[in-house]
């Protein structure tokens, strides 16, 4: 403002010097010229001059209406609103936002038999999304929603399920108290079953065929931990449903359990099921465990020939992982008792109900080579197993023949891109059904 007022002094100067020198160095017309065009300039400045200080005017009102405002809430008195926010504050804020986990893994694997090239397939097996949010230092809740074969509609054969949705509260230090659906402790892969935490494209045979996969309960649990390396868990749930049982398909046959499996969908809940683990981790690399699952599965179902019906799963297990060594062994066995009466309805159907099934494995891994960011670990497993080792007695000629034990050798290799990412290739060859023959490449990811 000062130089504009400036300038304005100085044109009127000059107009009046230019005035008096004019006559004697210039005609009366060029005098008059000019000082109609320093008339103008000097016009427009005082315009600008008194817009500019409209302007001020206008800022310095506002300002001091922010002022007035600003001193009349600091005069106020407090409320929970105005509490101006400590650091305190803020860093609790910070820990609550920290408090809730998104966590997901997926796998998409290539399948191609030996002799069978025109049967190859590819699928994108299961994509999973994990919500973890802490409430509390002691409480949490815990969900995975998963959807399998990529597409899950009425015409596909995909699906869409939640896997697990429970609370857990930390009771006191090493005892937690759980309730809604969760995955039963059982076995080494059940609880532990992302891409990147076994070997081989496919789930063994033995954790999908005689223990289910994703096997998830509704109910209670307790679980413990002790500085001695004893680990514990026992739960009362939901269990399986006979009456699912359909003797004419083949789904029996692939995993008994896996038939008639409820997953919290409307789970008949009459008869209640139990279940205890241990595991004990007392030296380094070495885990040694077992596990047992036992309930009912008639639940009181009117006109049905085996209410009285039993389901025990029980295995034990191990693993050696000092370092770059990996060795694994695991054993299970279930059975299904009191089906005698159910099974002569399904006298001349190709899937009575096994009373027994059984199976083994062992398994080996050496990583090979591993530098910052790739490692590269070669792997072996033998397994055995079989889904219908034996049938309760029927009369003669009515029942079916057990089923051979199945015995599958599996070689392949895991090359990680750090920890969260796995690319797998094997070769699987089958004893009994060598049309079962093929190679397997996948992709798997977990965080």
């Amino acid at each position: 403002m000062m130089t504009k007022k400036y300038l304005a002094r100085s044109l009127c100067a000059t107009l009046i010097s230019t005035a008096f020198l004019a006559p004697a160095q210039a005609g009366e017309a060029e005098l008059l010229q000019k000082i109609e065009k320093l008339a103008a300039e000097l016009a427009a400045i005082k315009a600008e001059l008194a817009a500019t200080r409209q302007k001020t005017e206008v800022v310095e009102k506002k300002q001091e209406a922010i002022s007035t405002e600003v001193a009349r809430v600091a005069a106020a008195p407090a409320t929970p609103a105005a509490v101006p926010v400590t650091e305190a504050q803020l860093d609790a804020l910070r820990k609550t936002m920290q408090q809730t986990v998104i966590s997901s893994y997926g796998e998409i694997g290539y399948n191609r038999p030996r002799n069978a090239a025109s049967q190859a397939q590819t699928d994108v097996a299961r994509a999973v999304i994990g919500v973890t949010h802490r409430f509390s230092e002691k409480t949490k809740m815990v969900a995975e929603f998963e959807w399998e074969h990529a597409i899950a509609s009425k015409g596909d054969n995909g699906e869409a399920a939640v896997e697990q949705l429970y609370v857990e509260h930390e009771l006191k230090p090493g005892l937690q108290a759980k309730a809604g659906l969760f995955l039963i402790p059982t076995g080494l892969l059940n609880t532990s079953h992302e891409p990147t935490s076994y070997y081989g494209v496919q789930r063994n045979f033995v954790e999908t065929a005689i223990i289910p996969t994703t096997w998830r309960e509704a109910g209670i649990g307790l679980s413990g931990t002790h500085e001695n390396g004893f680990s514990w868990d026992a739960g009362l749930t939901t269990g399986f449903d006979l009456t699912k049982w359909d003797a004419t398909s083949g789904d029996g046959r692939s995993s008994p359990l896996g038939a008639i499996h409820q997953e919290g969908q409307l789970a008949k809940s009459k008869d209640l099921s139990l279940h205890g683990a241990i595991n004990w981790r007392g030296i380094p690399g070495v885990l040694l465990g077992g596990s047992a699952f036992s309930g009912k599965t008639g639940h009181g179902t009117s006109g049905f020939a085996a209410n009285d019906a039993r389901v025990t799963l029980w295995e034990m297990h191990g693993r050696y992982n000092p370092g770059k060594l990996d060795l694994t062994a695991l054993y299970a066995r279930g059975t299904i008792s009191n089906t005698d009466a159910l099974n002569l309805t399904f006298v001349g159907q190709p899937t009575p109900v096994p009373s027994t099934f059984a199976g083994w494995y062992l398994q080996g891994a050496y990583q090979a080579w591993k530098n910052e960011d790739y490692s590269l670990t070669p792997f072996i497993r033998y397994e055995q197993f079989n889904t219908a080792k034996s049938y309760a007695p029927v009369p003669q000629g009515l029942g079916v023949a057990a089923a051979e034990d199945e015995k599958v050798t599996t070689i392949g290799v895991s090359f990680k891109v750090g920890e969260g990412v796995v690319f797998k290739t094997d070769y699987q060859k089958f004893r009994l059904d060598s049309s079962r023959d093929r190679y397997n490449l996948g992709v798997g990811y977990s965080f």
